[in-house]
């Protein structure tokens, strides 16, 4: 399923469509780690792009762990991102 393209400010309150792991890029954690499970909140913390990728937005994103703690930044693209509260919940039972 593809979301809507949606673009965030700083501050804004998101939520992971999917399971975000590490992708090796952030370091002191596990390649490969978990860092958000579907329908977990988080704030945009900066957006911009990639220099290959001038046109596809990127937003850094930290996550609320079970703990309540908002985690490291990670990297996210649009898709994998939502303001719907309603679909992060049917997410997170999913």
């Amino acid at each position: 399923m593809t979301a809507p393209r949606e673009e965030y400010d700083i501050g804004d309150l998101v939520f992971a469509r999917e399971a975000i792991f590490n992708d090796g890029g952030i370091p002191d954690i596990a390649e490969d780690a978990q860092l958000a499970t579907p329908g977990a909140k988080g704030v945009v913390v900066l957006f911009g792009h990639t220099e290959l990728e001038p046109h596809e937005e990127i937003y850094l994103v930290r996550f609320e762990g079970t703990d309540g703690i908002l985690g490291p930044p990670v990297g996210c693209l649009p898709d994998e991102l939502t303001q719907d509260e309603a679909e992060a919940q049917a997410l997170a039972a999913a």
